[in-house]
């Protein structure tokens, strides 16, 4: 049973943002921090409008929420406690769409990672994980040798 009352769940939710999150902001600085800035934000023509998106070097990160995209961590495992009929098919189609849009990514050569917010806690090794893939340099597997 959920402990707030439907209006008080119903503002909560509708204060929750789809850009521009704490979690992407701090990913934001740390790339910054690293030495790789001139990224861009959300860019709509490219699948699943990446967070933030190198687009010479094609590379992409995907900021996801644990809850929101069904991550194998303590908080994404954790089920709605009301209105599972509606949240528990939602994660599964933001799943789904995920899945989806990293593959268009790459099937178009793109690097992709997706950062989740569980790492943030872990700041050492998430500033590892953005330092080996953006230094990645891309091979042309299509260029005449």
């Amino acid at each position: 049973m959920d402990k707030l009352t439907p209006d008080r769940r119903s503002k909560n939710m509708r204060q929750i943002r789809g850009k521009n999150t704490a979690p992407e902001l701090a990913v934001r600085r740390l790339c910054r921090e690293i030495g790789f800035s001139g990224y861009r934000i959300h860019r709509k023509d490219l699948p699943g409008k990446p967070d933030l998106a190198w687009i010479g070097r094609k590379l992409a990160i995907f900021v996801h929420g644990c809850f929101w995209h069904g991550h194998h961590c303590a908080e994404g495992i954790r089920k709605p406690k009301s209105n599972r009929d509606y949240w528990i098919p939602k994660i599964a189609r933001n799943q789904q769409r995920d899945a989806e849009n990293i593959a268009s990514l790459r099937a178009e050569n793109w690097g992709v990672v997706v950062v989740w917010e569980c790492e943030l806690s872990e700041k050492e090794r998430l500033t590892k994980k953005l330092q080996r893939f953006l230094s990645f340099q891309k091979i042309n597997l299509n260029a005449e040798q």
